[in-house]
């Protein structure tokens, strides 16, 4: 098994364990998603593409992105990404420098996603439930 792929399975075991309980001790070391930015609308999330870093290079990541909230990319490097959702079909296409991506609407999904441009790049969308979400999903599911 190369490393590249090592890292990626033990990215993807960390996200599920991570992901996969809603309980814990006050003493969890587990990564919390982090409120993302807003684009001027607390409807949207945006995650800022730094560059090709690993699972470094989105911020926040992983995301939290709650029922009826939307996420776009936005491309602060000084090269073309392109962000993949595998698992949904979700493809945002070439992201320009300075550009931004449609906005999708994924609110209440926990799903990686990676550049198919840059495929070390990864990242995470944690689903953020409120007291006020409803069991209304985004198209995409929960």
């Amino acid at each position: 098994m190369n490393t590249r792929t090592l890292y990626q399975v033990l990215l993807a075991t960390v996200l599920c364990v991570s992901c996969g309980s809603s309980g814990g001790s006050s003493g969890s070391n587990a990564s919390t998603p982090t409120t993302p930015s807003s684009t001027g609308s607390s409807n949207v999330v945006t995650v800022t593409i730094t560059g090709n870093n690993g699972a470094l290079s989105f911020s926040p990541n992983p995301a939290a992105c709650a029922t009826g909230q939307t996420v776009v990319w936005k491309n602060a490097d000084t090269v073309t990404h392109h962000i993949v959702i595998d698992d949904l079909g979700v493809n945002t296409g070439d992201i320009s420098p300075g550009g931004t991506s449609q906005p999708m609407s994924l609110g209440n999904v926990s799903k990686s996603y990676h550049c198919s441009l840059h495929p070390g790049m990864v990242g995470a969308l944690n689903n953020a439930v409120t007291p006020t979400d409803g069991p209304a999903c985004g198209p995409y599911g929960c």
